[in-house]
């Protein structure tokens, strides 16, 4: 078994890296593990795409196009990247690709169940590997698969199944078989607090962001052809907002028989992404994906391959693209679209 990175001794000021922007549950995830050990456990959280603030961060996860664990890069977007479970830890069968979440468990987790667990990891070995297949088998390889776009069935049999739904939280309020408090009065509580919260916290959603959502989408709809001829490219007034099930929903109500493809938006840092429409509301699977001549590729290598001044990058599956400017990604949809 490929042996974990070892414990490096604490010292004042430490950082760990990631990007800013967006947030994500395998980043998010990945720096809570970190933060569990102890050379990591006051560190700051620097959140960053700056190559030279990151380069003085001492780990650097889902940001930087690195992966070389002996420097403490933890990235998994770059083309080359095809790291699973199984190749990291040949003893393992896993095979769905990992994200930050999981080369940071791949490496480190081990030594972070033995922290929240309280016992030493050199003692307690059968119960912490048992843990660690339980962990990622049940929550991680979940955060990997959606992080990086894998569907869920190959076939019949699932190549991951979901373990972290509300139902499946509740459920786990109840007392456990091996508990001495058996009294499920003040769990029910609890499980009514909690399901309140999700239920509240739902109708504030779709009252101030959904329905919002909604309305810009149509709009972008009824102003496509504004954009291009040929009725297959939306632009949003805004970005951020959740368009795909409006999309979907609103071209069978208006009865859109010519299926829009890309949509376009500025993201938090004022520049332009095209994102393709999926098949389905769920599904990584796209309509058109970005050409794949482009995917994986940044920057000038981008720019000088597609013929298309300011890209920024397409992501290695095709399923998203930036370019600093709104023409920039208004050609590249239409580049997609002539070449299909």
């Amino acid at each position: 078994m490929t042996e974990e990175l070892p414990m490096k001794k604490p010292h004042t000021a430490t950082t760990i890296g990631t990007h800013s922007g967006t947030f994500h549950c395998d980043e998010a995830l990945a720096c809570f593990m970190l933060k569990q050990l102890v050379e990591y456990k006051h560190s700051e959280i620097v959140r960053s795409r700056d190559t030279a603030t990151l380069s003085k961060c001492d780990v650097v996860v889902d940001v930087g196009g690195v992966y070389d664990p002996a420097l403490n890069r933890f990235d998994h977007h770059q083309r080359s990247f095809t790291e699973t479970m199984n190749t990291v830890k040949p003893d393992k069968p896993w095979t769905v690709r990992l994200s930050s979440a999981g080369l940071i468990y791949c490496h480190y987790g081990h030594r972070v169940i033995a922290m929240v667990m309280g016992v030493d990891s050199n003692t307690h070995t059968d119960i912490i590997d048992k843990i660690y297949d339980k962990v990622y088998d049940n929550l991680i390889m979940e955060i990997d698969a959606i992080d990086n776009g894998v569907e869920m069935y190959d076939g019949v049999k699932p190549k991951y199944r979901i373990h972290t739904n509300l139902s499946s939280r509740v459920s786990q309020l109840n007392p456990q078989w091996n508990s001495e408090d058996t009294d499920t009065e003040h769990r029910f509580n609890q499980a009514v607090t909690m399901v309140g919260e999700s239920f509240t916290g739902l109708v504030h959603y779709l009252q101030g962001v959904w329905w919002p959502a909604r309305q810009l989408v149509q709009s972008a709809i009824s102003e496509r052809f504004e954009v291009d001829s040929s009725g297959q490219i939306l632009i949003l007034n805004k970005g951020g907002c959740p368009w795909k099930e409006h999309l979907f929903e609103l071209e069978t109500e208006l009865s859109i028989e010519t299926p829009i493809l890309f949509v376009l938006y500025t993201d938090d840092a004022s520049t332009w992404r095209i994102q393709c429409v999926p098949v389905e509301g769920q599904s990584f699977q796209n309509r058109l994906s970005l050409l794949p001549e482009w995917q994986g590729l940044r920057d000038k290598e981008l720019s000088d391959v597609s013929g298309i001044a300011d890209c920024v990058f397409v992501h290695a599956s095709g399923f998203i693209g930036g370019n600093k400017t709104k023409e920039g990604v208004l050609a590249m949809a239409r580049q997609t679209l002539n070449k299909q």
